[in-house]
Formats: C-alpha cells, sequence, structure tokens
C-alpha cells in the first residue's frame, strides 16, 4: 500500500526539530530510523500531517563521556551501538541485547532513541536499558527534562513523552567491568521475542556483588526482576544459587497469552532464560 499523503520536514538542529514538532501538533510523527515507522504508514496504520525527520540532526548522533555516564544519541544506530568501544566497555549488556535486533540491514538503519520511543514490550532494547538503570532526557518547547527509564514507558508502544517532545539522548551510569548477558526467546531467527532477559552481574571473588536482571515481553511494559536480583546479591556463584533465584523471575509480570505463546509458557521461559542469562553472566557452569 501507499501512505496517505503528508508534509516532510528535515531540520538540522535539535531547536529547529522541536520547533517543527510544536509547528505542526498532536498529527506529527518523528521519524528516526524508521524501520517501525514506515510498515505502519504504508499500511496505513499511521496517517500524519506531518512527518518530521531527524536523520539530518548530527548533535543526536554519537557515545560520549560524561564523568560517571555514558551518553548515547538518540539517533545513533544499532550497528553504531554495537561496535562502540565505549557502550562495550562501560554498559556491555547494551550491546549484547542490540546484536541480537533483527538483521544487519535493520542494525544499520534503526536506532536506539526509535526503538525506545517506539516502547514495542516485545522489542529488545527496553529491558537491558531499565536493568543499566538509564535516564533518558527528552527536549521540547519548555526546554529539556530527563526522565528515569523506570518512568518512561507507560503502556503498550506508549512512553511518558508529550506530543511536543523529542528523545534526544540515553545516559548511562557506567557499569565498567560489569559482564552482561541477554537470552532472547524467538521462533524464527530476527524475529521479535517471546520473552527475553537482560542480565548484568558483578562478581568478586566468587561472590555476586550486584546484579541487575530485567525481562522484555512479560508485560506490557519492560520489568525489572527485584526479587531475582535481591535473591543473588551477596550470594555464592553457583549454579544452585542461580536455579534458586531465576525461579522468582515472574514475580510482578502480567505476560499476555498471544498466537505465539500462552502466559504459563511466558513465565516458564521467563524463569529458564533467567537461569540462563545469570549464569553466563555470573560465569557459572
Amino acid at each position: 500500500m501507499i501512505p496517505s499523503t503528508f508534509d516532510y520536514v528535515a531540520p538540522t538542529t535539535i531547536d529547529e526539530a522541536v520547533a517543527a514538532l510544536a509547528a505542526a501538533g498532536e498529527d506529527a510523527k518523528i521519524i528516526a530510523g524508521g524501520q517501525s515507522l514506515m510498515p505502519v504508514l504504508r499500511l496505513r496504520l499511521a496517517a500524519p500531517t506531518t512527518l518530521v525527520d531527524l536523520g539530518r540532526v548530527p548533535d543526536l548522533r554519537g557515545v560520549r563521556e560524561d564523568g560517571g555516564d555514558l551518553v548515547i544519541g538518540a539517533m545513533t544506530t544499532h550497528h553504531d551501538v554495537i561496535h562502540d568501544p565505549l557502550v562495550r566497555e562501560h554498559a556491555r549488556l547494551l550491546a549484547e541485547a542490540t546484536s541480537t535486533v533483527a538483521d544487519p540491514q535493520i542494525r544499520h538503519r534503526g536506532t536506539l532513541g526509535g526503538a525506545l520511543a517506539h516502547a514495542d514490550p516485545a522489542g529488545d532494547l527496553g529491558a537491558p536499558v531499565l536493568a543499566l538503570e538509564a535516564t533518558l532526557v527528552a527536549a521540547g518547547p519548555s526546554g529539556r527534562r530527563s526522565i528515569p527509564v523506570a518512568e518512561f514507558f507507560d503502556d503498550y508502544f506508549t512512553t511518558t513523552l508529550q506530543p511536543e517532545e523529542i528523545l534526544v539522548e540515553v545516559r548511562i551510569p557506567k557499569l565498567t567491568g560489569w559482564a552482561a548477558r541477554y537470552e532472547k526467546f524467538n521462533r524464527v531467527a530476527h524475529a521479535w521475542s517471546i520473552v527475553a532477559v537482560a542480565a548484568t552481574v558483578q562478581t568478586d571473588g566468587g561472590t555476586i556483588r550486584q546484579a541487575r536482571v530485567a525481562l522484555t515481553n512479560m508485560a506490557a511494559v519492560p520489568v525489572r526482576a527485584h526479587a531475582v536480583e535481591q535473591a543473588l546479591v551477596g550470594q555464592p556463584a553457583t549454579a544452585d544459587t542461580v536455579r534458586a533465584a531465576a525461579e522468582q523471575a515472574t514475580e510482578g509480570t502480567s505476560p499476555m497469552s498471544d498466537g505465539n505463546a500462552d502466559a504459563d509458557y511466558r513465565r516458564q521461559l521467563a524463569r529458564v532464560l533467567t537461569r540462563r542469562a545469570v549464569a553466563t553472566a555470573a560465569d557459572v557452569a
């Protein structure tokens, strides 16, 4: 199908992008990498009056350090996230999870900010960013504001971004030296996750000192597995410890039943994938 007609704006600065979005009104759409939006437009599931293209705003791309934080521009592509040495050193979980997104063609066009703002519960980047306790920075007509990632996802395909705001960067506290693993279960290669688990762990002398675990597609939004984390911290990094902690992976979740899997199957997957992810990150045989 062919998209409905719309006006097209291609700003070159963040301020121009914010102004263009404000001028267009609530019927406008932002296009980042376009890998999720273009199919929606072609099927006419969305019919914006204006499309604001962020592809020509250089300040929205790149990775840099800012004290104890890693700052990733919202328009940084998946490919660049995967291969950036700062990301691999200080936020390894994000690099690993991003490497599972779709296929190389998608990863060269899709962007971190676009994926997060799309807020698909089966998307692979929400849970890692949640586990990394990121802060998302939005720019709007009133200036910039910081949104803790735990407050960013609101519901299916819905975030707390205001209609006139643009996601400009993702700030991640450095977790230098932490091991990480993203375990993903899908029916076919390159498909969305049926369930996935993001785990990053800091060990010292055979003891798990800190742990962060979050789940993909186990609710309308990414879910932090606090019960698993509490069961791991301060315990020896052994198979028994990990197995017992993983049994608590479904606390606080509300998985759906659909054509891919029913809720009980997803709960079982969550426990199994949590055990695998944590065991790998903690280097447990």
